[in-house]
């Protein structure tokens, strides 16, 4: 897989909740680090992404925005 993203992380498929036209998956990248994603029904089947199987999480953005509580 070729990809201008620079940050993949690659995990295991803990969880896919379906929605009328997204779906939340949860993806465990290990260390107890867990990435959420919504995408749409189509791309879940279009991907075959099943629990327990493999995936990548691919982050590309342009901006990164930091807060904290006061």
């Amino acid at each position: 897989m070729k990809t201008s993203a620079k940050n993949q992380l690659k995990g295991k498929i803990t969880g896919i909740e379906p929605g009328a036209v997204n779906a939340l998956v949860t993806l465990d990248i290990g260390g107890g680090n867990i990435i959420y994603s919504t995408i749409t029904m189509e791309s879940v089947k279009n991907l075959g992404l099943k629990v327990g199987g493999e995936a990548y999480a691919l982050i590309k953005a342009s901006s990164v925005i930091i807060g904290v509580d006061h």
